[in-house]
């Protein structure tokens, strides 16, 4: 394999021997790759700054085996400037895309939606919805998208006043009469405004972070996302 000037995104970097980076990269039109970076960790080299998170690039590199030699690398604009909690937000959506993206798995759609992303985490002090509309979209990519249409197995319109049961890889069973306690249960409203995207409502926006983190911990298993502990205060290990 051959590419020239691939847009790419770098989702994360660590020291391969003594002078060289092995990097994570996800690219528009071949996913995530893994690259060695060779000789960047000398003090002479020029290209070290440009390999970070968020730094829109374009990356050339070659290679016949799952690890790719990186050749050359060029700004494709500037660096997407995340603070604070919007920082552990960009940090976040790196890590899933580590722990879900197959290598060399083209995405080009998502790679759009996590340029996008990201923007919108650097324009503003972090929203969680979108946080939570990335997660939808990334699950979509995946083939593993929530029906959000209908119910099972009825296949009836979500209704606003209405509970709904979630059965991870099935979908949503309304909730005949008083419904228990349980934390796999959650409004028609909530669902309809995932659905629509709209995910202003705080109460909603706290019901459709329970619901991600149960369809996301399906593909992810039970390793912890190390991302998760940074929002809470806890040193990562």
């Amino acid at each position: 394999m051959r590419l020239s000037l691939q847009p790419a995104f770098i989702l994360h970097h660590r020291p391969y021997r003594e002078t060289s980076l092995l990097l994570d990269v996800f690219t528009r039109d071949h996913g995530r790759v893994s690259l060695i970076a060779r000789g960047v960790r000398k003090n002479r080299s020029k290209i070290r700054p440009l390999l970070q998170p968020f730094y829109p690039l374009l990356l050339s590199f070659q290679g016949r085996t799952e690890l790719l030699t990186l050749q050359t690398v060029e700004p494709r604009g500037i660096p997407i400037a995340l603070r604070e909690d919007s920082l552990l937000g960009g940090f976040y959506l790196n890590e899933l895309l580590m722990r879900l993206l197959q290598k060399q798995d083209p995405h080009p759609e998502l790679y759009t939606i996590y340029q996008d992303t990201l923007l919108e985490l650097g324009r503003t002090p972090l929203q969680q919805k979108h946080l939570r509309l990335f997660e939808k979209k990334l699950l979509d990519a995946l083939g593993y998208g929530l029906q959000l249409h209908h119910s099972i197995p009825d296949r009836k319109a979500f209704l606003g006043g209405r509970t709904y049961r979630f059965y991870p890889e099935q979908g949503f069973e309304l909730v005949e009469g008083e419904s228990d306690v349980s934390n796999t249960l959650f409004s028609g409203n909530s669902l309809l405004a995932l659905a629509s995207g709209n995910l202003d409502d705080e109460e909603i926006l706290r019901d459709v972070k329970r619901l991600m983190r149960i369809a996301l911990g399906v593909l992810l298993g039970p390793k912890p996302l190390q991302s998760r502990k940074l929002f809470t205060g806890v040193t990562t290990e």
